[in-house]
């Protein structure tokens, strides 16, 4: 917050006043202005009346701070039955002394005009509040009902006039309520003297669709939010949604959580998401998104983290009956109150209200994981622009709290991917694109990733099964033209390759036996030939043997004819021609 400026030089920053209402003291970094007048204007029904109320209720309740509510449309029982839905006992406090209240009636019938007047009786009964309760927070609710009571407006500005600065003397912080004019904020120009701080509520209606919005005109002094912001009111008061755009400076971790299907983390490096990221599942009708947003939720249950579930098509009841059918049973976890289901028609409230309902939920839960399914829903509460802009709201929102968050986007067939998503995609971490796949009149799933910052990932297409066991993803199968098969095409080419394998493995075993039997032929031929080798060298020897034994056999009857002739002993026969024998 800026320091307030006094006379050039810097002062001492503004005191606040906190209010109490969600989403509103951070619009303006703190609260209204201690001590001065504050003007809350806008048309009829757009909750001037519930945001005083609650800025009372708050003060007495959680601040401390005694109030007085001067009423000059509504009774005080009126008023305390009004509000007594929302959660807010008005007679409680009275009792309590935390609140004063008091009904101004003025009606002009009644009223005699005579001469000039002033508010002395407005001031005296307002002194008597403050002093009975020792507030610090005054409501006057509408004080321009003064002004069709009175017909002379010039000295009735004068004295309200009077009436601010006798209340800025008295120290308290002051709301007052008017009727927006033609063209100006108020039909009386109250805002000219209160100038101090000056809130706009707004109740717009678009296509059949309505919308509470809130703007700070002016705030003297402070720093404040300067856009338009949605807002609600609901049975706890009123809650603003104080987010145009967290910027650019959410923290990013390298923690990794898991997709719930074991192959899609396979593709991402085995290890899943990052934590704090933003994930997209488009397709068309029937691909499976719910499906994979389905196993993310059960899979962050299982991590014992909450998750909220966002639905915009299916009642919880058939969410979960209808992923039973795939094996994931959610039920557990709703009891376990990890789960919670918000789900509702688009066309219930405008794309603000969503938002704004959307922040509201987070903050109460307080999720790890957050699933919208499917934010192409959204286009029927509103423009494709205002979609993108309440869907890049959502996801600083959620990225500045650390929420891992996955949407589901509808396509159509034949439309260009980025035009399904609302011109989001340039936001989403990471793209997981579901599709059909026809081939021989059947109709399956393939699912691939389309992008995923920061981490490898696959770039091939996987066929997407679901059955009663879960999610599969299995390898897809090519053609002979380069075809992607599934389904049935895919089992037939994966039968065609199992038999040409069996095939092939029988030509081979086919072929080993034939090798087998040749070159046992061949060592059969072989062995017969070393045993006709063996035969022939056998009978050489045999031969040579015989030879040698008839030489020695000769040669030995040789010398015993000699001795029995007493003949010397011959000398060993030379080789040469034989001769006659000697007688």
């Amino acid at each position: 917050m800026k320091p307030a400026e006094n006379s050039g030089k810097a002062g001492p920053s503004l005191h606040k006043c906190p209010t109490g209402i969600v989403g509103l003291d951070q619009i303006t970094n703190g609260g209204l202005p201690r001590g001065r007048p504050t003007l809350v204007c806008g048309g009829a029904g757009c909750g001037k009346t519930l945001f005083a109320v609650e800025f009372i209720v708050r003060g007495a309740t959680q601040f401390n701070e005694p109030g007085v509510f001067m009423s000059f449309e509504e009774t005080s029982e009126e008023l305390a039955a009004n509000v007594r839905s929302l959660g807010f006992d008005l007679d409680d406090l009275v009792r309590r002394k935390k609140l004063a209240m008091d009904f101004v009636r003025v009606e002009r019938s009644e009223i005699e005009e005579t001469g000039e007047y002033d508010l002395d009786g407005l001031f005296v009964r307002l002194n008597h509040a403050i002093d009975s309760v020792k507030a610090k927070r005054v409501v006057l609710d509408t004080i321009e009902t003064l002004f069709a009571g009175l017909s002379n407006t010039a000295i009735l500005r004068a004295e309200l006039r009077r009436l601010f600065l006798w209340l800025k003397d008295k120290g308290v912080t002051v709301l007052i309520t008017g009727e927006k004019g033609d063209g100006t904020l108020t039909r009386q120009g109250i805002e000219e003297y209160v100038s101090d701080c000056v809130i706009m509520l707004d109740h717009r209606v678009h296509d059949q669709l309505s919308t509470r919005r809130l703007r700070v005109v002016k705030y003297r002094g402070s720093t404040h939010g300067t856009n338009e912001y949605p807002f609600i009111i609901d049975e706890q008061g009123m809650s603003v949604l104080p987010v145009t755009s967290m910027g650019l400076d959410h923290p990013a971790t390298t923690t990794r959580i898991s997709s719930g299907v074991k192959r899609l983390d396979t593709m991402m490096g085995g290890k899943g998401f990052f934590r704090g990221s933003s994930i997209l599942v488009s397709g068309t009708a029937g691909t499976g998104k719910t499906s994979l947003a389905a196993a993310f939720t059960k899979a962050a249950c299982e991590r014992g983290e909450k998750c909220l579930f966002f639905g915009f098509e299916e009642s919880p009841a058939q969410i979960v009956r209808n992923m039973l059918s795939i094996g994931i049973d959610l039920a557990p976890c709703v009891k376990k109150g990890l789960l919670r289901f918000h789900t509702s028609r688009p066309t219930l409230y405008g794309l603000e209200t969503h938002l704004t309902v959307m922040h509201k939920q987070i903050e109460e839960f307080k999720p790890s994981v957050v699933i919208v399914d499917p934010v192409t829903n959204m286009i029927s509460a509103g423009v494709a622009q205002d979609v993108r802009s309440m869907l890049l709201r959502l996801m600083d929102y959620l990225k500045g709290r650390q929420i891992t968050t996955m949407m589901t986007s509808l396509s159509s067939v034949g439309d260009a991917i980025e035009e399904n998503v609302g011109g989001v995609s340039s936001l989403i971490d990471t793209w997981v694109f579901v599709q059909d796949i026809e081939i021989g009149g059947e109709r399956n799933r393939g699912l691939y990733i389309l992008k995923s910052r920061g981490m490898a990932h696959s770039n091939q297409i996987r066929e997407f099964v679901l059955s009663n066991q879960g999610i599969e993803l299995l390898d897809v199968y090519l053609g002979p033209s380069g075809v992607v098969l599934a389904g049935s095409a895919r089992l037939a080419q994966a039968a065609r390759e199992q038999a040409e394998d069996a095939a092939s493995k029988q030509e081979i075993q086919r072929l080993r036996t034939q090798a087998q039997a040749q070159r046992k032929a061949l060592e059969a031929q072989i062995a017969a030939l070393q045993a006709q080798a063996l035969a022939q060298n056998q009978a050489i020897e045999h031969l040579a043997a015989q030879d040698q034994l008839r030489a020695v056999q000769g040669q030995a009857d040789r010398m015993a004819m000699a001795r029995s002739r007493e003949a010397d002993v011959a000398a060993p026969a030379v080789a040469g021609p034989r001769r006659g024998r000697h007688l």
